[in-house]
């Protein structure tokens, strides 16, 4: 950086000066040469690399169907009433073919009442017994849904949700005929694979008030 406010220094009077024209020539020839050696480095570099680099891997290809075993996933099958067996056939009547990246599988009984999908398997089940909530707060019984259990309302659907031996079970409160979906806790955001279903289940299952707990309804 050059101070302005300092005058450089100049050669003295009298002074050999330097020869301006060799030393103009010696910056030309050096600014020719060190390009032309870095253009045959670089040509080098990049042939020894060819040679010796091992082949780039080939682009990913796209990941085939999930594979799930061709048996049949246990699942009981109550006796339904008329009615609840209407209710059913309407519901997997809407079942999809696929749930997200989950195949659907079979069923070891009541494909009009029941589906699966993946492996472990998602199952879900229409027509299964009606939850009712307890009358006490201190009922402990394990007949009824607690006085204080969360409540999830989703899609327009109000699910009660109990964790237990390895799997998370949601069952509809406010549904003409309960359906229920269980949910292995090797899946995360288990009320989101839930959740799939509540759109087909407000299409074909007509929502109820009588006996469904306060907590189903916006406050």
């Amino acid at each position: 950086m050059i101070d302005v406010d300092t005058p450089r220094d100049t050669p003295e009077q009298g002074a050999d000066a330097p020869d301006n024209t060799r030393r103009i020539a010696a910056i030309w020839a050096t600014a020719v040469a060190v390009p032309a050696v870095l253009i045959v480095g670089a040509v080098a570099f990049v042939q020894i690399n060819r040679s010796t680099a091992p082949e780039a891997d080939p682009a990913p290809s796209a990941s085939g169907p999930i594979v799930v075993p061709s048996t049949a996933v246990e699942i009981a099958a109550p006796k339904l009433s008329p009615r609840a067996t209407q209710v059913c056939l309407a519901v997997t009547s809407q079942l999809p073919n696929q749930l997200r990246d989950l195949p659907a599988r079979k069923v070891s009984a009541g494909p009009e009442q029941n589906g699966a999908y993946g492996e472990p398997p998602i199952t879900v089940a229409c027509g299964v017994a009606q939850p009712k909530m307890c009358a006490t707060v201190d009922d402990t019984s394990g007949t009824c849904v607690p006085l204080v259990s969360d409540l999830l309302v989703m899609n327009q659907v109000c699910w009660h949700f109990a964790e237990g031996a390895g799997k998370t079970t949601f069952t509809t409160m406010d549904r003409e005929v309960p359906v229920q979906v269980v949910v292995p806790t090797s899946y995360e955001k288990r009320a989101q694979w839930a959740n799939e279903f509540s759109d087909l289940v407000v299409e074909t299952d007509k929502s109820i008030t009588e006996g469904v707990p306060s907590g189903c309804f916006p406050a």
